[in-house]
């Protein structure tokens, strides 16, 4: 984790080659209907409340922000990696950061780059992948990525040299279970409630996984905790992880 921006060149080896182009391509088709919430990423928008809740509260604990500030990232940097058409970078633009996203789908960055501006938010978007973020930031997030991206490892490695020294991440991934792969794949793409090949089940990563992953990239994992589903109330923070997970991670001292 660099304390100062990293350059291209010497970000080279941890941010390279991140990008599937296949999964670019599956997801450069979905952009026309990114802020449908009623389109083919219905889903995306109904996780996005319990996200944003969850982040607004890693952040709070992280750098002891005040609860009732409406705008409690004023003055920090924010890069969301793989950021679709934005239904999270604008969120936290909202909050005060100022926002770089990135997405592998150059569709998704059009979109996004139209969305922002008739929303009237200024957006550093930009297409590529974490080889596109030249530089370091506050906060990083990344949500429902790194089962998607070619490397893990290096993939990981590129969002912790992203991360300034009081830096911290935030990401989410599905857990690979049996309880993921039925309602996330047999019946979720099934259904046609999630876009079919959205998904490989071998490609998921279980908490141990990825906290194994980031410890390795130099990071200390803060927070796991399970993003599960309810049919009453919907999708909520719960301590159940078999489905999907959220977790906070920081630079480890001296890494």
């Amino acid at each position: 984790m660099n304390a100062s921006a990293a350059t291209p060149s010497t970000a080279t080896d941890s941010r390279a080659h991140s990008v599937d182009p296949k999964e670019a391509e599956h997801f450069g088709k979905l952009a026309a209907e990114w802020w449908n919430p009623k389109g083919s990423s219905a889903m995306l928008h109904r996780l996005n409340p319990p996200r944003l809740g969850y982040i607004r509260e890693a952040i709070n604990r992280h750098w002891g922000l005040d609860e009732t500030d409406r705008r409690p990232l004023t003055g920090k940097s924010a890069l969301d990696i793989g950021c679709g058409a934005g239904l999270l970078a604008e969120p936290l633009a909202r909050l005060g950061a100022s926002v770089t996203g990135i997405d592998a789908a150059e569709e998704n960055i059009a979109a996004a780059r139209s969305h922002a501006e008739q929303s009237g938010l200024a957006i550093d978007y930009r297409a590529g992948g974490i080889e596109a973020a030249a530089g370091t930031f506050d906060l990083v997030t990344c949500m429902e990525v790194v089962e998607h991206v070619t490397d893990p490892e290096q993939f990981l490695r590129g969002l912790a040299d992203a991360l300034k020294l009081d830096g911290l991440l935030i990401m989410s991934t599905p857990n690979r279970t049996g309880l993921s792969k039925l309602a996330m794949i047999t019946v979720g793409e099934g259904a046609g409630l999630i876009p079919k090949g959205t998904h490989d089940w071998d490609k998921f990563l279980t908490p141990e996984e990825l906290t194994g992953l980031l410890e390795k990239a130099g990071l200390t994992v803060t927070d796991i905790s399970g993003l599960s589903f309810s049919p009453a109330r919907g999708f909520e923070i719960s301590e159940r992880t078999a489905l999907n997970y959220l977790l906070t991670a920081k630079p480890s001292p001296g890494g």
